[in-house]
């Protein structure tokens, strides 16, 4: 059967989504995790984009064994060798080099001529080929581009060098039927077609990202690129749990398949939630909580009977109902450092190791039996608490009571400085908020507050996400604790401290170099 390479770009495209940034390690640990889904080509930024997604790019390429690893660069000199450079030390190396093609893009935002975006894209290619034979280009708002010109660049990239042709519905204007047919003009007219792998990046605007993919599987496109849980710019991207599940079930429709582990499709899901804190909707197809559930009695009664009556997938086979150690207070460091290991945990020092088990300690005095999830959520608030951290929570002390306001008492260390305030609120919560927002004054907005339980039973860790925006500037903010109000702090904490120490970054979306 024809291979379908599945091209991950949670780390590039599924940072772009508002508050979803990630730490340099954070990007390390979940591209480890892809590795071991056995993902084709991982993505790992933008390396241009500044200091710090070059360095993480750099330290994917550095760790990544046995998936390709790829940048991506605009259709210019600066930003491919910058890709170049960061991806020095990959076993194998990818540079994704684009550059609109639809008359509104070229027009309005290039302000270029379609010769002149012909040019360009020819060039950048063949300056792609100077650090790399594996070269991917994309003709930016494909789904919108006028045909007979998407045949001409296409046409020519390949004569430049590239080997992968990426078509993007950048926008999610497309439709099944209608991208489809794009990738089926390309293949018959583009006289070279046969010397590239043909790709497709689909947006979900109109949640047809998943649809619009498997319609240009069908029609000979042998790439997928995706995303964990859909993440990515605006409404997000194709699922890859969806694409690589849907191929998988549907043998009879698709001519192809996939090389991913599926058993390692729900701790993937899980990591990267807990990671960026976008909790997963619990009927999201695949990795919600509720995907292989079943209510009704007439389900339960036919799926007690014969599993396939209302199941078309096994839950194993994606990774739930996997057999978990369930670690206690009375686990030691070598059961704790051995479970890391088991989920792909890498803590680089001696130091983190001991900073993560003194947390893993105070869990286990606080609830009798601790989870994976439990875990993830420790390490990655272990990682928050070393990053960008100038105000950290001090004290927290909080009443409420029928018929009385509730009041909060907060400290907080302000780059080593404590200072103290009490504010009222609605609520213990909103109490909190207040003041803390009293003490550092950052004037920016509460968006989003959502809770979310990490385990069953009612000494579960609750997980708190916050979204918090600034001048346009949107982030968002963690925390984990067995306590809400602490938890929901602890986020809001999170947040600010992001606020109070913007970085800036380029946005591959804004024209070209």
């Amino acid at each position: 059967m024809n291979k379908l390479i599945i091209f991950d770009t949670t780390l590039r495209d599924g940072e772009q989504s508002p508050g979803a940034s990630m730490t340099r390690d954070e990007k390390v640990r979940i591209a480890k995790m892809l590795e071991r889904m056995r993902v084709d080509v991982i993505e790992a930024g933008f390396p241009i984009a500044s200091p710090g997604d070059f360095e993480a790019v750099q330290a994917v390429a550095n760790s990544v064994k046995d998936s390709i690893v790829c940048g991506l660069a605009r259709a210019g000199r600066a930003d491919i060798e910058r890709a170049g450079e960061a991806l020095r030390g990959a076993n194998a190396q990818r540079i994704h080099t684009f550059i609109a093609t639809s008359p509104i893009h070229m027009q309005m935002k290039l302000r270029m001529s379609p010769d002149q975006v012909l040019e360009q894209a020819i060039e950048s290619v063949r300056l792609a080929r100077r650090w790399t034979d594996d070269v991917e280009f994309s003709a930016e708002d494909a789904g919108r581009s006028e045909i007979d010109f998407l045949c001409r660049i296409v046409e020519a990239v390949i004569d430049a060098g590239a080997t992968t042709i990426n078509i993007p519905d950048t926008v999610g204007y497309s439709v099944p039927e209608h991208f489809s047919s794009i990738i089926r003009q390309l293949l018959e007219r583009v006289p070279n077609a046969d010397k590239a792998v043909f790709s497709v990046h689909c947006h979900n605007d109109l949640g047809l990202a998943v649809a619009n993919s498997l319609a240009a599987v069908r029609s000979g496109a042998r790439q997928v690129e995706c995303t964990i849980n859909g993440l990515g710019e605006r409404a997000g991207n194709a699922a890859l749990e969806e694409i690589v599940m849907a191929v998988r079930t549907r043998r009879d429709v698709f001519d192809c398949e996939t090389q991913i582990d599926t058993t390692q499709i729900v701790p993937a899901s899980r990591l990267v939630a807990g990671i960026i804190g976008f909790p997963v909707q619990p009927n999201k197809a695949i990795v919600g909580a509720n995907a292989f559930a079943h209510e009704s009695g007439i389900h339960q009664d036919g799926v007690l009977k014969h599993r396939e009556t209302y199941e078309i997938m096994r839950a194993e086979d994606v990774g739930w109902n996997a057999n978990r150690m369930v670690l206690g207070k009375h686990s030691g460091r070598n059961a704790f450092r051995r479970r890391l290991e088991e989920l792909n945990i890498a803590l680089g020092s001696e130091e983190e190791i001991n900073q993560a088990f003194a947390r893993f300690k105070d869990l286990a005095d606080k609830k009798h039996e601790i989870y994976d999830e439990d875990i993830q959520a420790l390490i990655t608030e272990t990682n928050l608490s070393t990053v960008n951290e100038r105000v950290r929570l001090v004290f927290l002390r909080v009443c409420s009571e029928t018929g009385e306001t509730p009041h909060a008492q907060v400290t907080l260390a302000i780059d080593g400085e404590e200072r103290q305030l009490d504010a009222y609120g609605s609520g213990p919560v909103d109490a909190a908020f207040k003041a803390i927002e009293s003490i550092l004054q950052t004037e920016s907005q509460l968006l989003l507050y959502s809770v979310n339980s990490i385990t069953s039973g009612t000494d579960a860790q609750g997980e708190v996400t916050v979204r918090v925006e600034k001048e346009g500037r949107i982030v968002n903010g963690q925390g984990a604790d067995t306590d809400i109000v602490i938890a929901s702090a602890k986020a809001y904490i999170n947040a600010l401290n992001k606020i109070l120490q913007p970085i800036q970054r380029a946005h591959p979306q804004l024209g070209h170099v």
